[in-house]
């Protein structure tokens, strides 16, 4: 598949089939995510592989008690409405980690250490264009508490979860969301 086409077409994938994901595959995608750049290239990410019903049942469990909790908060109504068991059918989840102290020269700056968490977002990418390109639908998740998700997936505490990716082959043809004309997001500084 040709890289801008399957920028174009890869779309979040919220309805999976049982059909399980092959091991060579996963590890494509994995080294896909794994060829991102990184500051200073240390590759602050690692990979946790997910298969378990129970361990998916409470991340199941740990985004419903996230939303619940930002509806109260926030008051949007699309939050109440919004669904999560595709956590407990998707084949794979992948959750991506960070190390905070791999962040590069940028944790001397102002901001602090930021790099770490670019560069599992652009592994996180390679790895959505990469399921895509393989036939598979794939989401990138963040609906659940830091402190939470790490103590569920036995994440030590000098780690950051920066998303869960949940990966398998699509029930149903995507949902394409409407993207902004590109006039409107391009402003010239000369």
């Amino acid at each position: 598949m040709d890289l801008f086409t399957a920028i174009r077409e890869r779309a979040s994938c919220r309805t999976y089939s049982n059909e399980p994901v092959g091991e060579e595959t996963l590890m494509k995608i994995i080294e896909a995510g794994m060829q991102a750049p990184s500051p200073a290239n240390n590759q602050p990410w690692d990979f946790f592989i997910i298969t378990r019903k129970e361990t998916k049942m409470k991340i199941y469990e740990e985004s419903l008690r996230c939303k619940k909790g930002l509806f109260e908060k926030s008051g949007w109504k699309w939050l109440d409405s919004y669904q999560v068991g595709f956590l407990t059918d998707v084949p794979v989840l992948i959750a991506v980690t960070g190390d905070p102290a791999k962040s590069g020269a940028d944790i001397f700056l102002e901001q602090g250490g930021l790099g770490y968490q670019h560069a599992c977002a652009a592994a996180i990418q390679n790895m959505l264009l990469a399921a895509h390109a393989l036939g598979l639908g794939s989401l990138w998740y963040t609906l659940f508490g830091q402190e939470e998700i790490k103590k569920i997936l036995g994440i030590d505490d000098k780690r950051a979860v920066v998303a869960i990716i949940c990966i398998g082959k699509p029930a149903r043809g995507p949902f394409k969301t409407k993207r902004a004309k590109i006039e409107e997001k391009i402003f010239r500084i000369s």
